[in-house]
Parts: C-alpha cells; sequence; structure tokens
C-alpha cells in the first residue's frame, strides 16, 4: 500500500528533475564547445539537438495537459538550449521552431490527459534522457 505522495506521480516528477538536471549539463557542454564547432553555423550533433528540442516542446505541452507541476521547465530548458547552441538568429529561430513543432503537434491531437499522453510523456522522457546522454558523450 502506498502512503500519501509515493505514488507513480511523485516517481514520475523525480524522473523528471533527474532528466533536468542532465540536460542542463548537457547543454552547457555544448555551449562551452559550440562556438568553436563545424563552420556554416551547422554541427555534427545537429539532428540529436532538434530532436531534443522538438521533445522538449511536446513534453512542455503534455505535462501541462496532464496536470504535472512543472510550469516553465521545460520551456526554460528549450531557451537554455536555444542561448547555449544558437550562435546565429538563423539556428536560433531553428532550435525554437522545433519546440514549436513538438508543442503543437502534441496540441492538436491531445485536449485532456489520456493515457495515451501519460505513455507519450514517459517515452520522449526516455528518449530525451537516451539524447542527453548521447550529446554529453559527444562533448566529453
Amino acid at each position: 500500500m502506498m502512503g500519501p505522495g509515493q505514488g507513480p506521480e511523485r516517481g514520475a516528477a523525480s524522473f523528471l528533475r533527474v532528466l533536468a538536471i542532465m540536460l542542463v549539463i548537457a547543454l552547457a557542454a555544448f555551449g562551452a564547445n559550440a562556438r568553436a564547432a563545424a563552420p556554416g553555423d551547422t554541427r555534427s550533433y545537429d539532428d540529436q539537438l532538434l530532436r531534443l528540442s522538438e521533445i522538449l516542446g511536446s513534453v512542455h505541452y503534455l505535462r501541462a495537459v496532464c496536470g504535472g507541476e512543472d510550469g516553465q521547465r521545460w520551456r526554460q530548458i528549450a531557451s537554455e538550449l536555444i542561448r547555449s547552441e544558437g550562435s546565429s538568429a538563423l539556428r536560433q529561430a531553428t532550435i525554437a521552431q522545433r519546440f514549436n513543432r513538438g508543442y503543437r503537434s502534441y496540441r492538436r491531437t491531445y485536449r485532456r490527459c489520456t493515457p495515451s499522453a501519460r505513455n507519450s510523456i514517459a517515452r520522449f522522457v526516455k528518449e530525451a534522457r537516451e539524447i542527453s546522454n548521447r550529446l554529453i558523450k559527444l562533448a566529453e
């Protein structure tokens, strides 16, 4: 039997906090290297970075629909991503556009929290963690 505050929602919230910390670490590692990266304002890890931005947008919307207490956390992480990786206006706009695409695609699909929405959150958090780990390894 679970007592108050010990249900699956608490575990998900703790896991999301850990993921947020991992994302910030990955962003800090890449932010330091981004300015010296490939010419032409593209990076070898752009596909992963853009996918991460899209996931952040999706999770930002879905967590709000499902009553998450994250507030603006996912948007703030995306803002940090843009700040650390956006070495040009075009690059910043591209990263922001992918966040917005993730947000809008789920806003069209989910008007309320459903088991499918919760499954999507779990799947996205897992994928974001995997991408963050890969980005951290690339930065080392």
